[in-house]
């Protein structure tokens, strides 16, 4: 639908990159997309993200859903295409890498409660809820061949189980556990090692583990209303559209699935399709129905009038999965 492209490309100038290259599938050597990946840069709400990921060292995560800490900042960045080299990265991007465990993932400065078995301290640690979100934003910024990176993925990749990836966290914590059984998988964690493997160049040795997170996600999606493992419930606000993608939803999922052919035709993936392509209006546009408050002055983060990062989300996700193209007409 021409309608829905040229909106989208009276947007920032980080929806209109992404438009160009995700829906109309213009290389990133073009000059139009050149042209707009450098008004990214001089964009004063990207240069405040960049600007705060200067918290790295300073600012513990206490939850990981705490939408404006600078991991998700950094997620962010690398999802509008951001890369290592650009301008103000290079150098957080240094310090990031230079807090990798011995285990092999990258640490965050966090703070866990003594009754999860943290110390109650700021100290450097990761967790099976943040460790994979970090490497996927490192490899996404083009570090994708990175030896230290590829030896996180490795070590992360192979904590998965027969039944997705569980609650784990650093060897310093010991008897670090969260709120749920450790039999029982994670689902954010299943979901952002998906994500995180989606994009991995070795994922072929993976695939074991990623058939069986894929199993995992689908099936808690078939089974919401009798497991809710970890807390993490799937009822009415999951169903939600809400960006960035920073914890458990409906669009998120849909988005990490939607890297995987092979649950294409499964029923459990067609029903969570529908349900987003329902959500579209007449003119095939989207809208928030959840927001980030602390994101607030983003165009996404307002429920009155559709949003155009949204609505790119949802359309990638349609096109990639052969639900969308330009030429569509909208299912509502």
């Amino acid at each position: 639908m021409r309608e829905v492209l040229d909106w989208l490309m009276t947007g920032p100038a980080w929806v209109r990159y992404r438009c160009l290259i995700d829906l109309q599938d213009t290389s990133e050597e073009t000059q139009a997309a050149q042209t707009t990946k450098k008004e990214i840069l001089s964009d004063p709400q990207i240069l405040k993200l960049i600007a705060d990921l200067d918290e790295w060292e300073t600012t513990p995560l206490k939850r990981h859903n705490d939408a404006v800490h600078p991991l998700h900042k950094l997620v962010f960045l690398a999802d509008i295409g951001l890369k290592a080299h650009d301008d103000g990265l290079s150098t957080i991007l240094s310090v990031i890498k230079n807090h990798q465990s011995k285990d092999g993932p990258f640490q965050v400065i966090s703070n866990y409660p003594t009754v999860f078995g943290g110390s109650g301290r700021d100290e450097w640690l990761w967790c099976a809820c943040d460790a994979p979100s970090t490497v996927y934003a490192l490899q996404k910024m083009g570090m994708e061949n990175d030896l230290h990176v590829l030896s996180a993925i490795d070590f992360l990749a192979n904590l998965g189980r027969d039944n997705g990836w569980p609650c784990k966290a650093d060897s310093q914590l010991g008897n670090f556990k969260g709120p749920g059984k450790q039999s029982d998988p994670c689902p954010y964690a299943n979901l952002i090692m998906l994500k995180l493997l989606a994009a991995c160049p070795e994922k072929k040795k993976y695939q074991p583990k990623i058939q069986a997170g894929l199993e995992t996600a689908l099936s808690l999606w078939e089974y919401s209303h009798e497991q809710r493992p970890y807390l993490f419930k799937m009822g009415t606000d999951f169903r939600k559209l809400k960006v960035p993608f920073i914890w458990y939803d409906l669009l998120h999922l849909a988005e990490t699935l939607s890297y995987y052919p092979q649950v294409y035709n499964d029923a459990r993936f067609i029903e969570i399709l529908s349900i987003l392509e329902s959500k579209q209006d007449e003119s095939g546009r989207f809208t928030s129905e959840s927001i980030w408050t602390k994101w607030k002055g983003w165009e996404f983060c307002q429920k009155q009038e559709p949003s155009r990062w949204v609505t790119l989300c949802a359309l990638r996700i349609l096109k990639r999965t052969g639900r969308w193209s330009p030429s569509s007409i909208p299912a509502g």
